[in-house]
C-alpha cells in the first residue's frame, strides 16, 4: 500500500473526525475515545510537544470502533487493516501539527474548513 497516495483522500476523513463539527465530537471527543481504549497516553503525546507515540492499526480500531474503520475502508476502497494502518500513520502527525503549543485550544480545533486550511501546507509535502 502506498500511504502517500492515500493522503488526499484520507485527510478530509481525519479532519472530519477531529473538527468541532465532526462526527466524533471534535478533538475532545476523539480524546475520550482514546482514553476509553487505554490509549490516552498516545493521544497526549500527539498533542504535547514531545515525540509522538506510535500506535498500530489494531489500536486505532480499538479506539474508533470497527464500524467507523469499516465505513472509512468502504469509502476508500481498501481493506479494514490497510485503512486502520493508514490512520495509525496519519493521525498522530495531523493532531501534532494542529496543536503546535502542546495543548488543544479550549474551544476545540475549529470546523472542517478551518482545519483543511491549516493543514494545506502539511498536505503539500
Amino acid at each position: 500500500m502506498n500511504f502517500a497516495s492515500l493522503i488526499p483522500v484520507l485527510a478530509p476523513m481525519v479532519i472530519g473526525m477531529i473538527s468541532n463539527n465532526g462526527s466524533h465530537g471534535g478533538l475532545s471527543g476523539l480524546t475520550d475515545k482514546f482514553n476509553q481504549a487505554g490509549l490516552g497516553g498516545a493521544m497526549s503525546s500527539w498533542v504535547g510537544n514531545g515525540e509522538n507515540q506510535a500506535v498500530t492499526g489494531d489500536q486505532i480500531t480499538q479506539a474508533l470502533g470497527t464500524d467507523t474503520i469499516s465505513q472509512m475502508a468502504s469509502q476508500l476502497g481498501l481493506g479494514h487493516g490497510d485503512t486502520a494502518g493508514a490512520l495509525a500513520q496519519m493521525l498522530p502527525g495531523i493532531i501534532n501539527h494542529l496543536t503546535p503549543n502542546g495543548q488543544a485550544p479550549a474551544g476545540g480545533l475549529g470546523n472542517s474548513s478551518d482545519l483543511m486550511g491549516m493543514l494545506g501546507s502539511l498536505l503539500q509535502k
